[in-house]
């Protein structure tokens, strides 16, 4: 899957050269043959719009964009200095004028139309056997369901069709949620029975692939009993397995590991990714995964004689700290989950000294604990950003700048430290989830005692040395808001927190509850975002297509 933007841009290209070539003149010889509606009447022309239906995942995940439509404005998540987009951290008026709307909403349509035309026209593939186009059109459709819970759960009953559509369409129609999801389960249930079990092609969707996402879907629709069984099955059947730590899952050289059910390939050829190019003018600004930078403090500005800028530490953005209340959330003493995801320690790249002592290359340089430490106590050979120099005790930050930060994404093998993009692959689903999906299905089922077993799993596996018993729950224990919580601890960063409060009911009580930012701001209409405002200029029909209420 790594070279599939690199093939779809240079088929469009292709096309867009012959219809210019055609009309300028009209006799001229077409020697190709290639034109619009014939190009996928064979294998070969149609599987580069199978291809290129995956593209679109890649402008959601592992971007700027996509982290904040689904991390961002939550619990456990604030502005660091480096954010410019409180519209969606702190909720200071979000409108459809903001700026990541447009190119989410784009290229998730552009993606369902891709999957229309694939699915209408697939019966006219005439070299395809009718086991290859069963597969084909399961792909297409898994992703149809996939770009459209996105939509549906980010804009509620927007725009819905399954017909394609071809040149300028300037209506657009308010369709129900049920109906979105009445779409999406007919698509994942034809996706289950139709696609391959295993593929070598890693990122292409599969059967387990299909039932985990449905697993969520279910859950996400309150078919708990559903939800469970789905889950259960693809921890059972399909030869996932968690990883032996935590910590292995986010190490570079073992990104496609056991416990990846689905991805996002990134490849560690850039230009295989989707950076805008003369080649790929429809591409992302920033290209490839976004993630190593966005989550990471201003190290670089601590002490820029003894510390500066390295690729193992990392290009730092300073766009997102941690909440008070989600540090709060992790037990150091016996949970391996912290460490696994956090950076606390900056050591020195550069000798010198600090307050009259020699600071050697690997030196301490800065700390920011996970914890309020004593002045007395605080060591004067490097400096210290304790809870206490970082949040107010309402949780407010006192500065934005140097925190704990979320390393869990970092990219040691960029080729510079301005680097920009990431080969590291965007995980979509792994096998944790489904201990969770199910964790929670059996909870509202009224059953916490295999809740608590489920939970148990992961706990064991993120336990440290010697402090699994610690780690385990009972039944008693396992409640909705500890799920949630437990959810923070090992999906935290995933893009899957905004969809998991509002799947829960929880958005707006935990942000009042957790994250004061967020809270002075935040209406209860926020649980759907604004329709970018261009969609609302664009379309005729201003009476029936309007902007979510709430918004101006």
């Amino acid at each position: 899957m790594k070279n599939l933007l690199k093939s779809w841009a240079l088929l469009l290209i292709a096309i867009a050269t012959l219809f210019s070539a055609c009309n300028k003149k009209l006799e001229e010889y077409n020697p190709s043959n290639l034109t619009a509606t014939t190009v996928y009447t064979k294998a070969v022309g149609f599987e580069t719009l199978v291809n290129a239906a995956y593209t679109y995942t890649r402008f959601w995940y592992g971007k700027e964009e996509g982290y904040l439509a689904s991390e961002m404005g939550t619990d456990i998540w604030t502005s660091g200095t480096g954010d410019p987009y409180p519209m969606f951290t702190q909720y200071i008026n979000l409108q459809g004028t903001a700026d990541p709307l447009p190119l989410l909403w784009n290229n998730l349509y552009a993606g369902v139309n891709l999957c229309n035309t694939g699915i209408a026209q697939i019966a006219a593939v005439t070299d395809y056997t009718a086991t290859q186009k069963l597969n084909r059109e399961a792909e297409l459709r898994f992703l149809r369901a996939f770009y459209y819970w996105h939509i549906v759960e980010t804009w509620g009953g927007v725009n819905f069709t399954t017909q394609p559509t071809a040149g300028a369409n300037t209506e657009a129609n308010k369709t129900p949620v049920e109906t979105f999801y009445k779409q999406i389960f007919e698509d994942l249930t034809f996706a289950v029975a139709n696609l391959t079990p295993a593929t070598t092609d890693y990122g292409r969707a599969t059967v387990p692939v299909a039932k985990a996402f449905l697993a969520r879907m279910y859950l996400t629709r309150g078919m708990n009993a559903e939800a469970f069984n789905m889950a259960d099955d693809v921890i059972k059947n399909y030869g996932y397995v968690l990883q032996p730590k935590y910590s292995d899952l986010w190490n570079m050289g073992n990104l496609k590991n056991k416990e990846v059910i689905w991805a996002i390939d990134y490849s560690t050829n850039l230009a295989n990714n989707d950076l805008t190019s003369a080649t790929y003018p429809n591409g992302h600004y920033r290209g490839s995964n976004n993630g190593h930078l966005l989550y990471l403090m201003v190290y670089d500005q601590v002490n820029s004689s003894l510390l500066i800028r390295d690729i193992p530490n990392g290009r730092p953005f300073n766009r997102y700290m941690p909440t008070l209340a989600y540090l709060n959330m992790f037990d150091q003493q016996n949970d391996s989950r912290y460490a696994g995801s956090f950076q606390s320690v900056w050591y020195a790249n550069k000798a010198g000294t600090y307050n009259g002592n020699a600071v050697k290359v690997g030196d301490t340089v800065c700390y920011t604990p996970n914890a309020t430490i004593p002045a007395a106590s605080q060591s004067n050979k490097y400096v210290t950003y304790d809870l206490a120099k970082v949040y107010a005790s309402n949780g407010v930050p006192i500065q934005r700048k140097f925190y704990v930060s979320l390393s869990k994404f970092k990219d040691s093998t960029r080729a510079s430290v301005a680097e920009a993009q990431s080969a590291r692959d965007v995980f979509v689903i792994r096998l944790a989830e489904m201990y969770l999906i199910a964790a929670e299905a059996k909870l509202n089922l009224g059953d916490a005692g295999t809740a608590a077993t489920y939970i148990n799993v992961l706990r064991t596996r993120a336990a440290k040395t010697g402090r699994t018993a610690e780690m385990q729950i009972t039944p008693a224990q396992v409640t909705l808001d500890f799920i949630l919580d437990e959810r923070a601890r090992e999906l935290g960063g995933e893009q899957l927190r905004w969809f998991d409060l509002k799947r829960t009911g929880k958005l707006a009580s935990r942000i009042q509850a957790m994250n004061p930012d967020a809270a002075a701001n935040f209406k209860p209409y926020e649980l759907v975002r604004p329709i970018p405002q261009g969609q609302i200029d664009a379309v005729t029909n201003k009476d029936v297509f309007k902007q979510n209420p709430g918004y101006n």
